[in-house]
């Protein structure tokens, strides 16, 4: 992984044009072709980025990160004002994530279970692979379409941005393009849920003593 602390400012063309004035960054370049615009505010979200497959071009005072994204290209161009740091690290080869407690349980739980996911759900497989992490589950509905599902010990709205990210890349491929997303947990905030059902992400509550069977579920009354 390189690492760069520059003055800069950073113009991003594609789907839409933004740009970061002259300030401070830290600029982390990954080995798959990862891209990653990071200052020392707002938490731990880049302020742009680019997701693999990228062209990286580097010529005196300018970077350069393309990527093509169907008929168009998106392009993050960086002019390099001022370097402070720039550093190269090789991280060896990167050990899978491995989720503990209530989550890890759940993902167990319900890979043996789908339908508790969605009526006529069925299991493809655990961790889905994309190029920005697993997808915990994926799955086909009764109707054979392909359904993401993030699962969580709480549904946070970070947990929707996740499961979009996830969708935006395997949505991408061919053959998934309608690919939709479920976000599955103990217990969901109402905010998560107004995010999630504004994209088109469906929300399940699961209880993980009822699935263990260790209690009868609560009957839920849906009004017409």
């Amino acid at each position: 992984m390189r690492l760069i602390v520059a003055r800069c400012c950073i113009d991003y063309s594609g789907r839409l044009r933004t740009r970061l004035p002259e300030a401070l960054r830290l600029l982390a370049i990954k080995s798959d072709g990862s891209v990653m615009v990071h200052a020392d505010t707002g938490g731990f979200k880049p302020q742009n980025w680019m997701t693999p497959p990228t062209v990286i071009e580097e010529e005196a005072g300018r970077i350069v990160v393309r990527k093509r994204a169907g008929s168009t290209e998106d392009r993050l161009d960086i002019q390099v004002l001022e370097v402070l740091s720039d550093v190269t690290h090789d991280m060896g080869e990167a050990a899978a994530l491995e989720k503990q407690g209530v989550e890890r349980e759940l993902q167990e739980l319900l890979a043996d279970a789908p339908a508790h996911c969605g009526e006529g759900f069925r299991l493809v497989r655990r961790e889905w692979p994309t190029d920005i992490g697993p997808v915990d589950l994926m799955c086909r509905d009764a109707g054979d379409g392909w359904v993401a599902v993030e699962i969580k010990r709480v549904g946070t709205i970070d947990a929707v941005e996740q499961l979009t990210r996830y969708l935006e890349r395997i949505t991408e491929e061919p053959g998934f393009g309608a690919c939709r997303g479920v976000l599955a947990a103990a217990q969901i905030k109402p905010q998560a849920r107004v995010l999630a059902e504004s994209r088109g992400i469906g929300c399940v509550e699961v209880d993980p003593a009822a699935l263990r069977g260790e209690r009868v579920p609560d009957l839920t009354l849906f009004a017409a």
